[in-house]
């Protein structure tokens, strides 16, 4: 069956290392010895299939000990007497280590922009902090890219007209708050930083493309998404298609004006996308102008090596 292959590798991993791991650590593992290979899936995410094993399995508390949280780890419950003390009471008290990547944040405001457009049809803008007045209300008040999604652009042109003439021709504005990594260490305060900031929006997103993927660690972001409303992206820098929207935002029919307006005064960037947006639906016509919008660069472009 699939769930002993999967408990089988854990279990060659960790008679190998003698140390508590975690279950990304430990497919982390079983990739470097090849041992992947040896479960023939062609599941998109092993990995995941691997940790879901571990955490739900009953076969699973057989095998292996938890130790410690966030992010829990496991180590073979035969060897307990062989670790080191030590590396369990570490495994207990100590939190999972962001990653080194070789790019940086603002290298993912062209991919989140090609992604926003290509598979949302929302246009997008990045608000340089920069270019904010200096004032402890500017603090968590805008995100990292502000998007627009103009509806009439698909429509027919007498759905557009009618929809003008009685008042109610609509748009969607979107918040984008962009990070590198997202792990037990940072979820909250980078959670309601989106939250903050994307109060005025229709919808808020938090988006990252390094996602801690133990299952535990994807219910807290879960819930957190489910109790706020804050929707979760998942970029790839490897595979801007592959981009995706791990959970939805809730939408807010209502924008918050009195915030709108505050930001505006306090950022020229966003006062030009207010701009751009009330230009275009002004014009009543289909083919938004895309000029002050960020540019979409060819997908070869978008690439990132880690």
């Amino acid at each position: 069956m699939e769930k002993n292959k999967y408990l089988s590798l854990a279990i060659k991993v960790l008679k190998e290392e003698l140390q508590p791991l975690t279950s990304n650590e430990i497919w982390e593992k079983a990739v470097t010895k090849s041992y992947d290979k040896e479960l023939g899936t062609t599941g998109r995410t092993p990995w995941a299939s691997l940790g879901a094993q571990l955490y739900g399995s009953q076969k699973s508390s057989k095998y292996f000990e938890k130790v410690g949280s966030r992010p829990t780890k496991f180590i073979l419950k035969e060897n307990i007497s062989k670790i080191d003390k030590e590396k369990i009471q570490t495994a207990i008290t100590s939190q999972e280590e962001e990653k080194k990547v070789s790019y940086k944040e603002k290298d993912l405001h062209q991919l989140m922009a090609y992604y926003a457009s290509v598979y949302m049809n929302v246009y997008s803008k990045t608000i340089e902090h920069t270019k904010s007045k200096k004032s402890k209300m500017a603090e968590w008040a805008h995100p990292d890219m502000v998007g627009c999604f103009f509806p009439f652009e698909l429509w027919q042109k007498e759905t557009s007209e009618l929809s003008s003439e009685l008042g109610s021709l609509p748009v969607k504005l979107y918040s984008f708050e962009l990070k590198i990594q997202l792990t037990f260490s940072n979820i909250r305060e980078y959670f309601f930083q989106a939250v903050s900031n994307s109060s005025w929006s229709n919808e808020g997103y938090l988006v990252a493309s390094e996602i801690q993927q133990d299952p535990e660690f994807l219910m807290e972001l879960k819930r957190l998404s489910s109790s706020y409303g804050i929707g979760i992206i998942k970029l790839d820098v490897e595979d801007p298609d592959n981009c995706e929207i791990l959970f939805p935002a809730r939408e807010k029919n209502e924008l918050d004006w009195e915030t709108i307006n505050k930001i505006i005064d306090l950022n020229p960037d966003f006062q030009e996308f207010i701009e751009l947006i009330t230009s275009n639906i002004k014009l009543k016509n289909r083919k938004i102008i895309k000029d002050g919008f960020d540019k979409i660069k060819d997908i070869d472009d978008l690439i990132i090596t880690k």
